[in-house]
């Protein structure tokens, strides 16, 4: 089988989306399937694989490549799969130029389409694209002049309360539609998008890890920690509002020095960071390590007690999640949507999202070090859920049924 796969978010550029599409890349390609990437890059790559299309050379949001314009992207989208010749199906994995291009090729080709919806795009163009009620508004209208679109009668919910929710939930609905199968890697999100409105067929089908990862990740005896030594806390995301970093950096600020923190990420809530540290005398117990490569994110999740995710009401399954279970650390998380990706006693839920109560977890597990111990325990166990190739044979026949779908 030949897949097309369309994205606005590949490498070089970091992120759980690109993770996600390279580890499926390399397990089809294992698995004896051809995999093509069309996404936007900043260069043409070296790789025959992948296909670079139109890039803006003047709008970089948060420095990633954007692809534009529409048309261009449209017409060469047709042009490069009608040239390859034998596409069997094309597999889209976001929402904005490029995935019009896939769209537009599947229907202009009639080559059933399956779309992969990652996440929030409501938070997140709220969070990082610049001037989000204008931002979103081209956005949405880029949406609706290039695909066709239905009458959308959303279902009142606190997520689509403003106006600038119910544009982007839309947005993502419609598109959802135009495929024949819809994949949605947690419970949670699919939910939330049949209940506003998703009528194609929706299989929840989690992200994996290379193999290759795991392979490089020797299994790890499960954390302790010695009396007198330091808490160290990890942190690792986008550095954007959505993730909630200075949450992160308020609950260190009333922890004792016996807390330490490193913070792994880049974005445009990073001048922010340094703001806070500096501000709050942090300097000696917060470490900024920047945007760094999968093997240096899963090495350091090694060296820490516990890794904390601070997002709240936005992630559908982060690959970092993943990424600690393979490395055996466990996780403190703040969103309860999140538990379906944690390991059963593998990770500790705060009672809310505050900074206060985030504080007050991590105080706990500094005065009883033996839960991290049995967390890590837990995660050790569960380690061999988090590779790729066990989801291959149900994202084949999920590709399967939409080119029934699509001829039937």
């Amino acid at each position: 089988m030949h897949i097309a796969v369309f994205t606005d978010y590949y490498l070089p550029t970091l992120g759980g989306v690109q993770t996600s599409i390279k580890a499926q890349k390399d397990t089809l390609e294992k698995a004896g399937h051809k995999v093509t990437i069309f996404c936007p890059l900043h260069q043409t790559s070296t790789d025959p694989s992948i296909v670079r299309l139109p890039t803006s050379t003047r709008f970089k949001p948060d420095n990633y490549p954007f692809a534009w314009s529409p048309d261009a992207v449209i017409d060469a989208s047709i042009s490069h799969i009608r040239e390859l010749g034998d596409v069997d199906i094309i597999h889209i994995h976001s929402e904005m130029a490029a995935a019009i291009g896939g769209i537009h090729a599947g229907h202009s080709l009639r080559i059933p389409i399956v779309q992969t919806m990652h996440g929030r795009v409501d938070v997140y163009t709220k969070n990082v694209l610049p001037l989000p009620s204008v931002s979103t508004f081209i956005l949405a209208s880029l949406h609706r002049h290039s695909i066709p679109l239905a009458d959308i009668p959303l279902t009142p919910a606190n997520y689509t309360r403003t106006r600038l929710a119910r544009r982007m939930w839309r947005l993502l609905v419609n598109q959802a539609n135009q495929a024949q199968h819809v994949i949605v890697p947690s419970h949670h999100f699919a939910r939330k998008l049949h209940d506003q409105g998703v009528i194609k067929p929706l299989t929840v089908l989690s992200n994996g890890l290379e193999p290759a990862v795991l392979d490089q990740l020797p299994p790890s005896a499960p954390r302790t920690r010695s009396a007198g030594e330091p808490l160290r806390v990890m942190w690792c995301a986008r550095v954007s509002q959505e993730k909630r970093p200075l949450a992160f950096l308020e609950a260190i600020r009333q922890l004792p020095p016996t807390v330490i923190a490193d913070m792994y990420g880049t974005g445009p809530a990073l001048s922010s960071v340094r703001r806070f540290i500096r501000r709050h005398g942090l300097e000696q117990r917060v470490h900024l390590h920047g945007s760094v490569p999968q093997n240096a994110v899963l090495e350091a999740m090694r060296n820490h007690h516990v890794f904390v995710s601070t997002s709240f009401d936005f992630d559908n399954q982060p690959m970092v999640f993943l990424e600690a279970i393979a490395a055996g650390t466990p996780i403190l998380y703040c969103d309860p949507d999140l538990s379906e990706t944690v390991p059963d006693d593998g990770g500790i839920l705060t009672t809310s999202p505050d900074a206060q109560d985030i504080a007050a977890t991590l105080r706990n597990l500094l005065s009883h070090p033996d839960c991290i111990s049995e967390m890590s325990e837990h995660m050790i166990a569960a380690r061999g859920t988090t590779t790729q190739h066990q989801y291959t044979d149900q994202l084949l026949t999920v590709y399967s049924a939409a080119i029934k779908a699509l001829h039937n």
